[in-house]
């Protein structure tokens, strides 16, 4: 907190602080060696505390039917426990501190309400959660926003700007926009000051900190202002959607166990209203409360689909874009043919699918015959136009089951699935006559004719190979046969 801010908190004469008794319960829960009686003693001095012990004492909140109720202090907090003795007094007397009236009497008389409100909310958020700190918990939601308390105090025309919003669904960066500090650094100090005990100074300090993983205690308090904000309808219907999503984040509570939960809140009202002299503003229609609350979770899983959509069509993109790179990552760029390196994927997967199956396979190397010349005479941009032009005519020719791929410079590789070497042959022979009469290009209006050399070979029949490797090398000895013996041929091995 910055040391300005401080100084003004410390300055502040009207600032909240807990009465003598209140201290000395303080200091009492601060010492392990404390017991019941001395407890007891503090308390007695105090008869609305007192009364308030006996009250809850006795009330449907900690009462059993099965006991006689209690008559005096040292009875109550025999039934009670020290802890949740100590706890209670401690709430009790900061409460009646907690009020008053000033410039923000109204503001103040809300954040009276919805403090009482967590504080119910965190009791039952930490039975539904299975803790045993109920008591501790029910005075962390009680305490939580306190700092805003403060604010409200030290700065009350600035805190006007804020308006009845809750602390709790405030940005902690407004905050820190009007005061310079948040409530939660403010009610760290204050709980520091007040010497309260630990566990109270973390939760007062952590429960707006966003991150409530392997916390359970802290995630409790935090999702009770939630509920006390829901109880209270706080906000814009945008603010509320906002409120109930963050409270499923922070404690999981789906929508029908939110409206359970506002529903032991409802029950438990009258008991509290008393307890702690407040009203707190039962909801008329408490399944009114319950419909807006489905309503809000309803809104909020229909933007979450609408979300879990629009991933959805982000993640079909990304996978277009990823298919789309990895063909390219497959294509030569120049041809659109594919490459070398998928070439010898397709090939390898193809010889062992016809070796598993017995059915032929073909392969054809083809070179380009006298590319050389074409480059050295009308330039590489020409010699790149009759190779796409040539790799559009070849594949035209072809079967969608085929594989063209370029191997290098001017030569290329057909893989030819299930066809045998007669089929092969007449393939080849018609593509070639194709390509013979097709112009690759036009120079200076003058059409440019080309022509090939294939070396054929065949997997299947009476012609096996050893491997994909072995029937590539007998398509290349074929093709140097046919460049050997003039060119504008198909060959085959030995032929």
């Amino acid at each position: 907190m910055h040391p300005e801010f401080e100084i003004l908190l410390d300055r502040c004469g009207d600032l909240p602080s807990p009465p003598g008794v209140a201290l000395r319960v303080i200091a009492l829960a601060q010492d392990p060696a404390a017991h019941l009686a001395a407890t007891a003693e503090v308390i007695n001095h105090d008869p609305a505390l007192s009364a308030r012990i006996l009250r809850i004492a006795n009330s449907p909140l900690f009462a059993s039917a099965t006991r006689r109720p209690a008559a005096t202090v040292s009875r109550a907090l025999a039934l009670l426990g020290l802890n949740a003795a100590i706890t209670l007094a401690l709430g009790f007397s900061l409460a009646a501190a907690m009020r008053g009236g000033g410039q923000v009497a109204a503001a103040r008389e809300h954040f009276w309400r919805r403090s009482v409100l967590s504080a119910m909310a965190s009791r039952l958020l930490a039975e539904r959660a299975g803790l045993e700190q109920l008591e501790e918990l029910m005075l962390g939601g009680l305490l939580q926003d306190i700092g805003a308390l403060a604010l409200m105090q030290v700065l009350p025309d600035r805190y006007a700007e804020i308006g009845n919003v809750p602390a709790s669904i405030l940005s902690l960066e407004r905050e820190r926009e009007l005061f310079g500090s948040d409530h939660a650094e403010v009610g760290a100090w204050l709980a520091a000051r007040w010497n309260l005990p630990a566990y109270l100074q973390r939760i007062v300090a952590r429960h707006e900190c966003g991150h409530y993983e392997g916390d359970p205690e802290l995630a409790c308090v935090a999702g009770s202002g939630l509920l006390a904000d829901l109880w209270l309808r706080a906000g814009t219907p945008e603010q509320l959607r906002a409120i109930a999503t963050e409270l499923e984040r922070r404690t999981g509570l789906t929508g029908l166990e939110t409206a359970r939960l506002l529903e032991r809140m409802s029950a438990s009202a009258p008991e509290l209203e008393a307890l702690f002299e407040v009203r707190l503003e039962h909801p008329r229609e408490l399944r009114a409360l319950h419909g807006r609350v489905q309503e809000l979770m309803v809104v909020r899983n229909l933007i979450e689909i609408r979300n879990a959509a629009d991933a959805r069509r982000e993640i079909d993109v990304l996978k277009a874009r990823t298919r789309d790179l990895s063909e390219q990552v497959r294509r030569d760029p120049l041809t659109g043919a594919y490459n070398r390196l998928q070439l010898e994927e397709v090939l390898e997967r193809e010889f062992e699918e016809a070796l598993r199956h017995d059915r032929p396979l073909s392969i054809a190397f083809i070179d380009l015959d006298d590319f050389k010349r074409i480059n050295d005479r009308h330039g590489h941009l020409v010699g790149d136009q009759v190779l796409q032009e040539f790799t559009r005519c070849l594949a035209a020719q072809l079967r969608q089951s085929d594989l063209l791929a370029r191997y290098g410079g001017e030569e290329f590789l057909i893989v030819l699935g299930n066809c045998d070497a007669a089929a092969a042959r007449v393939t080849l022979e018609r593509i070639l006559a194709e390509i013979s009469r097709t112009p690759m290009a036009l120079i200076d209006g003058v059409p440019l004719y080309i022509t090939f050399s294939a070396g054929l070979a065949c997997q299947g029949g009476s012609d096996q190979f050893a491997s994909a490797d072995a029937l590539l090398r007998a398509a290349d000895e074929a093709l140097y046969g046919a460049k050997r013996d003039g060119r504008n041929q198909v060959a085959t091995p030995g032929g």
